[in-house]
Order: C-alpha cells, then sequence, then structure tokens
C-alpha cells in the first residue's frame, strides 16, 4: 500500500498562493484594472466581473472612512443605509441588490482606474493579516447569515447622528472585519467581527443608559427647584 501524501490536494478551488496567504483579491483589482483598459465600465458590469465579492469589498470601502474615532454625522446617515441594505440581503441569504439604475450607471475610464487602484492598495493591507481560518466559518452558511445580520445592525448603529467619539467607529470596524474575513475566508476575522459588534452594544447601551441617567438627574433638578 503506497503511504498517504503528506500534503494531499485541497478540496476545490485553491485558497491560498504559495506564500500561505489567501488568494489575493488586490491582485485580481489591478488585472481588472488592466483588463478594462481605461475605457467606461457599468456598476453592473464590475460588480459581475469581481464574480459577487465586489458586495464585500464595497462594504469595506464603505467602512475604512468611518474607523476612525472622529464621527462623520454628514455622512453616516446614507452610507449606514446602505450597509443595511447590504447586510439585510447578505442575512436573508439572498443576492444584494441594487437598483438598476446604479448597475446602468457607467464608470469613466480615468476614474475607475483610479479607484481600482485605490482599493487593490487598501486590500493589500488588509490581506497581509488574512489567512483561511477556523474554516467551518466560511463554509456553513449560518455564518453568511449572522455577519450579514451583524452588518445590518451596524448599519443601523452607524446611522445614529452621535457627535460621540466612536459612534462611528465601532459599528464600521465590525462592518470591516466581517467583510474582510468573507473575502478572505478567515473564520479569525468573523470572531473579531462579533467581539467588535459586542463592544458596539456595549457603548451604546453605556450611552443610552447615561443619557437616561444624566436627564433623571436634571429633572430632578429642574423639579427640585421650581
Amino acid at each position: 500500500m503506497n503511504p498517504a501524501p503528506s500534503n494531499p490536494p485541497p478540496a476545490g478551488p485553491p485558497l491560498v498562493g504559495g506564500n500561505g496567504r489567501p488568494s489575493v483579491f488586490s491582485a485580481e483589482l489591478r488585472e481588472l484594472m488592466r483588463r478594462f483598459d481605461d475605457r467606461p465600465v457599468s456598476v453592473g458590469a464590475l460588480l459581475e466581473a469581481t464574480q459577487g465579492r465586489g458586495y464585500h469589498l464595497g462594504l469595506i470601502l464603505i467602512a475604512l472612512p468611518f474607523v476612525g474615532p472622529i464621527p462623520l454625522p454628514g455622512f453616516s446617515l446614507p452610507f449606514g443605509l446602505a450597509v443595511t441594505l447590504l447586510g439585510t440581503r447578505l442575512a436573508l441569504d439572498k443576492k444584494p441588490w441594487l437598483p438598476e439604475r446604479w448597475l446602468r450607471r457607467e464608470l469613466p475610464g480615468h476614474a475607475l482606474a483610479k479607484l481600482l487602484g485605490a482599493t487593490s492598495q487598501i486590500m493589500r493591507g488588509i490581506e497581509y493579516f488574512l489567512r483561511p481560518r477556523f474554516g467551518f466559518v466560511p463554509n456553513h452558511a449560518v455564518f453568511g447569515r449572522i455577519a450579514g445580520f451583524l452588518i445590518a445592525l451596524s448599519g443601523l448603529m452607524l446611522m445614529l447622528p452621535l457627535p460621540l467619539p466612536f459612534s462611528n467607529s465601532l459599528p464600521a470596524w465590525t462592518v470591516l472585519f466581517l467583510a474582510a474575513g468573507a473575502l478572505g475566508r478567515d473564520g479569525l476575522f468573523f470572531f473579531a467581527g462579533c467581539a467588535s459588534f459586542a463592544l458596539s452594544v456595549v457603548f451604546f447601551s453605556l450611552v443610552v443608559f447615561g443619557g437616561m441617567a444624566a436627564f433623571d438627574n436634571l429633572w430632578r433638578l429642574v423639579s427640585g427647584g421650581i
């Protein structure tokens, strides 16, 4: 009997390259930049070329401006709404949806080249930490639904017009971890996203209960002086 090979081939398409890191999406973005060759491309065609993963990349790009401690109230409402819509579709295990007129909108060739180049650089930084870990997470749809549910709730948190430090950043980190984990098939990033969501819940709970306590004390002070 021949001995079993020490390194059996993985089932399905390879998830890692020769250096042990995930199949780099940033390289695929650079290839798209060469393929489209500075010609106008519709949003729908771009998403189709990314084989559906463009939605997770879009979530990452939406979340990135909000990861700093300073909130962006003027921008959090529309971007939070987009995150909520995409997260809800993922939670329902349905294909992410965008209005048809958005999908038909064409991106100018030079603008698309800059967009793909910038997002490729961002993804290179994220991919440095990504590895296929905890394979039961990406291999079971229930975890994808949980991630979508947490993303949708994080979008709602992002929409809250609170001028408080970290009111945007904690939900944004949740979206970033979960979306990056889905792209890189990294279960550790899924658990990091869950931990970030738990911190978000604690933060907003403290804000709510702290606000109620402050209002109660103010009411007692005002009513006592009347």
